[in-house]
């Protein structure tokens, strides 16, 4: 019951390991048979493996939880994080937009977030046609525009799509 217990925990199913490892080191005990190191390996390995998935299911959590659109001091923020009000420190070079410096916006900063595009349930529409669809939606108000301010919109890539991402930002720059 220990290999089992182990060679369970071993391959990520780390409840049946726990349960076989403790079931064998009950086992163990009483009949005073041998296997009680493989029996702790496996409750060892599978209680690694639960505070690994707590971790991770922690750290997701903080990830995607969205940020106040009013900070009260500067911080590193993924861009799934923004909401309208949200004010950026300094724009990312083009490509993918992962980690953004989140300021309040009372300091000095390069962009704002003014609205999202929330896409509809449904199949990954092409990163073309996520640009545009997130674009489309982006306005400039009359005094933006004379103030010489434009727009930037963020859209999901196909990889954060995946991970769930249904979010575009307008952000305005300048102005």
């Amino acid at each position: 019951m220990a290999v089992w217990a182990l060679v369970s925990a071993l391959v990520g199913l780390f409840p049946v390991g726990i349960t076989l490892g403790v079931l064998a080191l009950r086992r163990i005990r009483s009949r005073g048979t041998r296997g009680r190191g493989l029996a702790i390996a496996a409750v060892a390995v599978g209680s690694a493996e639960v505070v690994a998935v707590i971790a991770v299911a922690l750290i997701a959590a903080t990830v995607l939880r969205s940020l106040p659109a009013d900070l009260s001091e500067p911080r590193q923020a993924h861009a799934r994080q923004l909401v309208v009000g949200s004010c950026l420190a300094e724009l990312p070079t083009d490509g993918v937009v992962d980690l953004v410096q989140a300021v309040p916006c009372g300091q000095e900063h390069a962009a704002q977030v003014t609205s999202t595009y929330t896409f509809t349930d449904g199949g990954w529409p092409g990163q073309v046609a996520a640009d545009r669809a997130v674009a489309d939606s982006c306005r400039l108000t009359d005094a933006q525009t004379q103030a010489g301010a434009w727009l930037v919109a963020w859209a999901p890539t196909r990889s954060s799509w995946n991970l769930g991402d249904r979010t575009g930002l307008c952000l305005v720059v300048g102005g």
